[in-house]
This record gives structure tokens, sequence and C-alpha cells, in this order.
């Protein structure tokens, strides 16, 4: 038996006082410190607005956000103590602002790209603009809601800026071009970015970035621990034949026939090939061509389509499963197959701990019971690729201008939002930071 003499238990005792004295001292710092984030966001309104309004009526389609890139540069450059580097990934920018003390490093996101949209709504503030896009000149409008996460983040910058020397670690903001590039031979705007280096120096230890909507009720925040939103895959199938006379098909090896049955066989994937448990999976035919004339058997035909999962494992049997029929039905009407598959978007999964860490702050940043864990989406967002070795967390801000009834969907040409909920946005973005910097295991990890 271990007996303790009276001295040593007063020290112990000391000792336990002061540490439970320490960590009461470093909870009401952190506390207080989230208070004055959360005033200076809300502060911030007005001049959110005033930049999202700007940025709406000059929209800029992916890769070519030049000029909003240069607004935003601008607006960075009054904010004391952040270092702007410009021209990342073509038009992105990537901003520091280290805090006076030790700490993690947090990064944030906002996508500044538009759509070949064209806005229709009364709005005083609505885009007229137009740009080139598949060899036309089409209408541009800020029909996903860009224009809020840059206003947004920029609001949390300055917001951070005035609160520097209090801020225990270091804030990366990143403004994305390009997250509408989808899949394809250029990779969109967050892997461009991952590849430019913009998660080191200094070194990111988790990601973290919302997007708005326009559903109900409006201004209040859904997030999720784990999946949240699902890859997003294109493939294409070109079969390549012998083509003839419609009086003769014996004479041809013409592929509508193959095609047909490559696009019912792709039904399948789904239903008995995909493990609905481990996250669910959708395979979807969106073009089948060939031919011009009734009487011509062509040689060519095209299969296009989409793959989107909650799964990584099931996300690669898709994959597999559409080379695999692809190729052996072509082969069995002694045609080939050409099989290719763009991985424009990762499984977005939202790390659970560290949602788990924040989840108190999104619900302070929009009011009691204003913030709730939701169903996953089958949309894609290529913000996952910030997560392939560091933690990210991801959550949706309803702003729907209806209040209690959803508006129109991202991408359509009606889509509107409640501006007021862009205050609910910068809180979130503030609280989270802090939240996680503050969190108990923070003092065992990062720096800046």
């Amino acid at each position: 038996m271990n007996i303790r003499s009276p001295l040593a238990l007063l020290v112990l005792s000391g000792s336990l006082l002061n540490t439970g004295a320490f960590a009461q001292t470093a909870a009401d710092n952190g506390n207080a410190l989230a208070t004055r984030a959360l005033a200076l966001a809300d502060a911030s309104e007005a001049q959110v607005i005033e930049w999202r309004r700007h940025i709406h009526q000059h929209p800029e389609l992916s890769y070519q956000e030049v000029q909003t890139a240069a607004y935003i540069a601008a607006a960075l450059a009054k904010m004391p103590g952040i270092e702007v580097q410009p021209g990342i990934a073509k038009t992105g920018i990537k901003a520091v602002l280290r805090g006076g003390k030790p700490g993690p490093v947090v990064a944030l996101r906002a996508d500044m790209d538009a759509l070949p949209v064209a806005e229709r709504n009364e709005l005083p503030f609505r885009s007229t603009a137009k740009a080139p896009w598949l060899n036309s000149e089409v209408p541009v409008s800020h029909a996903c809601g860009h224009d809020t996460h840059v206003a947004m983040l920029l609001g949390a910058a300055q917001a951070f800026s005035k609160m520097r020397a209090e801020l225990p670690g270091t804030v990366v903001f990143l403004f994305q071009p390009a997250e509408e590039q989808g899949p394809g031979p250029v990779p969109s705007g967050a892997p461009a970015m991952v590849k430019a280096g913009v998660l080191d120096n200094p070194k990111v230890d988790i990601v973290m970035g919302q997007h708005i909507n326009a559903r109900a009720p409006s201004g209040t925040i859904s997030y999720r621990r784990g999946g949240i939103m699902a890859s997003g895959d294109a493939f294409k199938i070109t079969l390549k034949g012998k083509g003839g006379h419609g009086s003769s098909p014996w004479t041809a090896k013409e592929p509508i026939l193959a095609a047909a049955e490559i696009v019912l066989a792709l039904q399948n994937i789904v239903s008995h090939q995909i493990d609905p448990l481990d996250g669910p999976t959708v395979v979807t035919v969106g073009l089948l061509q060939s031919g011009n004339r009734v009487n011509i058997l062509p040689d060519t035909a095209e299969i296009a389509g989409t793959v989107r999962s909650l799964s990584q494992k099931n996300q690669k049997v898709a994959h597999d499963s559409i080379r695999l029929k692809a190729q052996k039905i072509a082969e069995s009407h002694g045609l080939t197959a050409e099989v290719t598959i763009d991985t424009g978007y990762e499984v977005l999964v939202s790390d659970p701990a560290a949602t788990q860490a924040v989840a108190q702050a999104l619900e302070t940043a929009a009011g009691a019971g204003k913030a709730r864990e939701s169903q996953p989406s089958m949309g894609s967002e290529d913000f996952g690729s910030f997560g392939k070795n560091i933690p990210v967390v991801f959550w949706q801000l309803n702003a729907s201008p209806f209040g209690d009834r959803s508006g129109a969907p991202n991408h359509s040409p009606e889509f509107v939002i409640d501006e007021s909920t862009l205050r609910v946005g910068v809180r979130a973005l503030v609280g989270s930071t802090l939240a996680y910097m503050n969190r108990p295991a923070a003092s065992t990890g990062g720096g800046n």
C-alpha cells in the first residue's frame, strides 16, 4: 500500500486545484474571445452586403475570375496583418493572418466563380454580364451563391484582422477559382490549389467551408459528421465499329444495338453491385447519340453520364463496372470501346471529430436550435479535395428568401437568397475557427 504523507496530499490537492483553475481561465478567455469575434462579425454586416452586391453584379466564369480576384485583393490589402498571395491556380488567392499567440493553422475557403446562367429576378443589383462559353457569348450570373461565399469570408478576415494580437493561431483564407469547372481534363479549383501548395507554409491543420442555398428555414445551418456531399464523376464511352446500309445490317458492325445494351446494363450497377449500407450511389446516363440518317448504319456511338457516391468504395465499384460492361458488351458485338472516367469531385467527408468540436459554435452563430445535423446530399462540391490528408469541416447555410419555405435551388435562373443570413455565415466562420483553436486537443498540435 502506498501511503502519502499529509504534505504530499496537500501538494497534490493544490496541483489539482491549480490545473482546474488554469482550465477554467483558458475557457473563460476563449469565451471572451469568441464573444468579441461574433460582435465584430455582426458589425461587418453592411460591408459584407456591399461586397456581395458588387461581386454579384460582376460575375466571372471558371478560371476567368480576374476582376473578382483583384477586388478581393484590394479589400484584403486594407486589413492590417494579412499577407496576400494572388495568382494561385491561375486566379486564386491565398491570404495569411498570423495571430499573436501560438495555436493551430485553420484554413477557410470561399469559391469565386459564376455560372453561364441568365439571372431572372428584379434585384437592383442583378447581373447583366456576358462572357464567352462553348463558342458563343452567354449571360453569366452567381446562380450558385459564390458571391456570398466571398463576401462572408472577407467579413471573417476583417474581424480576425482587428483581433489578430489575441488570436491563438493562424488563419489562412483561400479564395478559390473554378469550383464549377466540373469533371474533365482540366481540374477544378480545389485540387488545383492543393497542387499549388496552399496547404503548406504554413502547414494547415484543418480546412473549413460553407455553402449557401435557398432552403428553409432561413438563417439556419445544416451540418453532418461524415459524408455530407457525394463524389461527382463524368464517364464517356465511345464505341467504334463498321458502318453500312440499312438494308443489309449483317454486312456492318454498327454500334447502336450495343450502345442500347450497355445503357441497360449500367442500370444494374446500383441495384446489384453496390453496397447500399456503405453509402448511396447513383449512376446516370445523360447522353446517347449515334447516326444521322434512318437508312445509314453509323460506325460510332457515344454514351456519357455521371457517377455520384457517398462511398469511396462504391465509387470505385461503379467505375470498374462501367469499364467492364462497356468493353465486354462491345466485344460481343465485334466493336471496340474506349472508356474515360474523369473524377472531378471527391466524396466530401466532414471529419466527425472536428465537426463535433465546432458544432456548438455553429449553433451559437445561428441561434439556439438553429444548427442541426442533416442528411447527406447527392450534389457534389470540389471542397473534398482539401481533405485528402487533413480533416475538413463543411456546412450548409440555409437562406430562403421566403423564410419558412424554400426558394429556387442553386443553379436556377430564379435563385435568390436572404441577405440577412450573411451575418450568420460570417459568425459561423469566425466562431468555428476559434472553437477549433481553443478546443482541448489544441495544446498538443498545430502552430503558426
